[in-house]
This record gives structure tokens, C-alpha cells and sequence, in this order.
């Protein structure tokens, strides 16, 4: 059995664990357990992955194929390489700090776990799937319970925001699935069997005119997911609906399938489409990278702030994959694992000052830094990280991102990467601002002058995202070279189109 088959057999049976335990307290216990034995496996998976990779040159590691539904060729297919490590270990990361971050969550706290944590064993399950069923498959376990935790457990017009982002992904689902069913279809122009394996059908030819059909169908859909404009229009909504976990898994992780799904499926597998398509999604990302920039400038909502600057981030993960090249495709991974760390310590920053102040409002904040002064060091810190400081993750995303872009000697890219460069500026705007007025501003309200900074299970929490950031902020060319090995025969095939 291949050890991966661990990242969503641990899940299932925390699941089970709690289901068959009594009292709050306990299913918090389970779940912190479940979590923190993930977090150990996805850390053990890194060593591994560089211990077997110097000695096997197979593109994906750690593979299992065991036939699933003969009739239709569907096998449960699994491996890994370095780009599904990253994914693998930014998940770990985000669900074990998101269950201390809900360590207060009182109502139905067993449903609420096992929601949580089986929508993480779909995202597991995603980034380890190498057969096109079976990652669809683990898609939808990963995006179905975002509705029960959404309309249950969120705030303000919950039921609206939830049924708006189901309506929404469930489009792209189908979106998607019209693209998987056309890869399949086409998988064996010679008359072989059809079949769903990622790895095959990356070896077949598929007609220019059928590649052209299929992925507007699969980017598209992937994009939905990725806030791709204008189809972002779910993600403030449901980030602002969504309980504190739950906004930290979503923006952190589950966005990150839209990022991964549009390199790995579209982008790989129909790689003319992609060279002579490209420019058109280009122009979309482009604007949702400077939407969402100026869309977080005029919000006075924290989480609304955090969730149209996730629009703005997540757009230059799919901008850096259209530009066809290594460095672009490695700070495409580079800004996702980024992205997720920072956004989920926003989000998290966010539940826990909410928790204290009850509201999100800026303008009725301030001096926070003095009364809160952990959580607003983690919130100064995660800022720099969004705006790119160098010394922290953010730095080396964007810098692989914008130079990849830049190699293009089109006229038309060098366009669009600037006016993707101008949203560093508008980010540091509004992270400056919320910093100025919430922690450093005069305090609104005297109650706020005895409000208590964090506990111990929101300092495990932060501390964990915070101390990432700095980690591959400070000490990055490990996991850049690794990701880097991974994107080289994918850049080589995109070469080679373009010759």
C-alpha cells in the first residue's frame, strides 16, 4: 500500500473517532489528534519525497493503480510529485491550525469537525489522484460540505452566501466534468482503451480543434474555483458567511484546486490550446488581479478586505501558469503554498479579534496592538507577507511570477505583467491602512481597553502559519528547487509547443 493512501485514511478515521465519542471537549481532542498526526505524515512526506526522488527519476513517486470500474477503464491511481507535495503539505498545515483556530466553536461541535475534516480528506485525496475520475471525485467530496458549513455554522446572510457559492462551484463541476468526459473520448485515437490516467493520456496527441473545444470547458472550470473573473463573485460573499475555520480551509486550500486543477489538467494535458487560448484567460486573470486589489482598498469589512485581496493573489496563480515557462510555473506553486498560509492566518487573526471586539468593522477598531499586541504582531506579519516584503513567503512568489512573465518578448505579456506589477502598490494600500487605523489607531470603544490577547490554543494556531511564512520566506531555494525539478519536462513540452 502506498503511503500516501495515509493522507485520506487518517481523515476518515478521525471521522469515525469522533462519531463514536461523547461531549464537546472530546471531539475537539480527536480532531487536534487526527490533525496533528496529518501535519507529522505531510512533514514526513517532504524527507521522503527528497530521499526517493535522488534515486528514482519517474515523474510521480509513491504511485498505487488498482483497477476501480473495468467497464470505463477507472482506476484509483495515485502518486505524487513535488508540485502535489507542496499542495499536500499546505493542507496539513492549514487543517491543523484551523482546528485550534475553532477550538471555541460550542454548537454541534462533532458535526462541525466532521464536516471540516472530510472536506480535507477530499482535498487530500485531490492532490494525490492521477486518474482524472477519481480527482473529480475527490473534488466534489472537497466543495459539497463548504454548504452545511457555510449555512449552519456562518453569519450574517448565511443561507444566501451559501447556496450563491454551491450554485457557483457546482457550474464549474459541471464545466469540468464536460472537459474530463472530452479528455477520456480522446484518450486513444488509435483504438485503444479509454481511460482516465493522468500520465497517458499526457502522452497522446489530442486534435488541435478538440483541444480547442475542451479547454475553455476545463480552465474555465477549474477557474471558478480559482476566482477567475467574473466568476469570482462567490468568493467574498462566502468567505464573509463562512466560520473561522472554514474561510482558512476554503481560501487557503480549496482555492488552490482551481490553481492546481488549471495547470496539472488543462494546461498540461492540451498544451496547443493552451499557446494559442492563453491570452484570452491572461486578460481575465490580469483584471481579477487588479480588481480584487482595488476591491480590498474600498472595504471596511476585514474578512471582505482578506477575501477581494485573495481574488487579486489567487489571480496571478493563473496568470503565472498561461506564461509558459519554468520560473512563471514555479512561483505559480510558489504564491499558492504563499497565499494559503497568509490567508488562512488572516482569516484565523480575523475569527479571534471578531471573537474579542464582535465586529469586523475598521472604523470601529483601534488601538488593538496595545490590548491584543500577539495577535496583531501575527496580523503585521501576515501583511507583510501579502504585501511581498522580502525575507517572507510572499517576496519569493511574486518574484518568480513577474520575471517568468516578464521572459515572454511579446509586447501584449510585458502589458499585462505590469499592470499585474501595479497591484503590489494597491495591496500595500490597504494592508497599511487596516494596520494604521485597527492597531495603531485611537481606540473607538473603552471596553476594547480590556480585551484579552490570544489563548494557547490561537497562539498554536498562529504561530504555526506565522512561523511558515517566515520559514520559506527566509529559507526558500530548498523548496523552490524541489518544485523546480517537478516543472521541468512540463516547461520542456511548452517549449517545444511554441517551437
Amino acid at each position: 500500500m502506498s503511503y500516501l493512501n495515509l493522507f485520506v485514511i487518517v481523515p476518515l478515521l478521525t471521522v469515525l473517532a469522533i462519531l463514536f465519542t461523547k461531549g464537546k471537549k472530546n471531539a475537539k481532542v480527536i480532531s487536534a489528534v487526527g490533525m496533528s498526526i496529518q501535519l507529522i505524515l505531510g512533514i514526513a512526506l517532504i524527507f521522503m519525497y527528497l530521499a526517493e526522488r535522488k534515486v528514482n527519476p519517474a515523474p510521480m513517486l509513491f504511485t498505487q493503480d488498482n483497477l476501480w470500474y473495468q467497464s470505463l477503464n477507472i482506476h484509483y491511481f495515485i502518486g505524487v510529485d513535488a508540485i502535489s507535495v507542496s499542495m499536500i503539505c499546505l493542507t496539513c498545515i492549514v487543517i491543523f491550525a484551523g482546528v485550534f483556530a475553532s477550538w471555541q466553536v460550542d454548537y454541534l461541535p462533532r458535526e462541525f469537525f466532521i464536516s471540516l475534516i472530510t472536506l480535507s480528506s477530499g482535498v487530500f485525496g485531490f492532490f494525490i489522484s492521477l486518474d482524472l475520475f477519481t480527482m473529480f471525485l475527490f473534488y466534489e467530496i472537497a466543495v459539497i460540505p463548504m454548504y452545511i458549513l457555510i449555512g449552519i455554522w456562518g453569519s450574517g446572510p448565511r443561507e444566501y452566501s451559501a447556496m450563491k457559492l454551491t450554485l457557483m462551484l457546482m457550474s464549474g463541476s459541471a464545466l469540468i466534468l464536460v472537459g474530463l468526459v472530452g479528455l477520456y473520448f480522446n484518450s486513444a485515437p488509435n483504438g485503444g482503451a479509454y481511460t482516465f490516467n493522468v500520465l497517458e493520456i499526457a502522452k497522446v496527441h489530442i486534435p488541435i480543434e478538440m483541444q480547442r473545444f475542451l479547454f475553455p470547458f476545463l480552465f474555465m472550470g477549474f477557474g471558478v474555483l480559482g476566482a477567475l473573473f467574473p466568476f469570482h463573485t462567490w468568493s467574498p460573499d462566502g468567505h464573509a458567511s463562512a466560520p473561522t475555520a472554514v474561510s482558512m480551509l476554503h481560501a487557503g486550500v480549496l482555492m488552490k484546486l482551481g490553481g492546481y486543477g488549471a495547470f496539472r489538467v488543462a494546461m498540461v494535458l492540451l498544451p496547443e490550446a493552451a499557446t494559442q487560448l492563453g491570452w484570452i484567460f491572461i486578460i481575465l486573470t490580469t483584471i481579477s488581479v487588479i480588481y480584487g486589489a482595488f476591491g480590498a482598498v474600498v472595504q471596511k469589512d476585514l474578512k471582505y478586505i482578506n477575501a477581494y485581496s485573495s481574488v487579486s493573489h489567487c489571480g496571478m496563480v493563473l496568470l503565472a501558469v498561461l506564461m509558459l515557462n519554468k520560473t512563471a510555473f514555479n512561483g505559480a506553486v510558489l504564491q499558492m503554498i504563499s497565499h494559503g498560509i497568509m490567508c488562512a492566518l488572516f482569516f484565523a487573526l480575523i475569527g479571534m479579534i471578531y471573537g474579542r471586539t464582535h465586529t469586523r468593522m475598521i472604523d470601529e477598531m483601534g488601538g488593538i496592538m496595545k490590548v491584543m499586541p500577539f495577535l496583531s504582531v501575527c496580523y503585521v506579519l501576515g501583511g507583510l507577507a501579502s504585501l511581498g516584503l522580502p525575507g517572507f513567503s510572499g517576496f519569493v512568489a511574486e518574484m518568480n511570477i513577474f520575471v517568468g512573465a516578464f521572459q515572454n518578448p511579446g509586447t501584449f505579456y510585458r502589458v499585462c505583467t505590469l499592470i499585474s506589477c501595479a497591484s503590489i502598490v494597491i495591496t500595500a494600500v490597504y494592508i497599511l491602512r487596516v494596520i494604521g487605523i485597527m492597531l495603531l489607531g485611537q481606540v473607538k470603544h473603552e471596553e476594547h481597553n480590556h480585551l484579552t490577547d490570544a489563548h494557547w490554543y490561537e497562539r498554536i494556531s498562529a504561530g504555526t502559519l506565522v512561523a511558515t511564512l517566515l520559514i520559506i520566506g527566509l529559507v526558500p531555494l530548498w523548496l523552490s528547487n524541489m518544485i523546480g525539478n517537478s516543472l521541468v519536462p512540463i516547461a520542456q513540452k511548452f517549449l517545444a509547443v511554441i517551437h
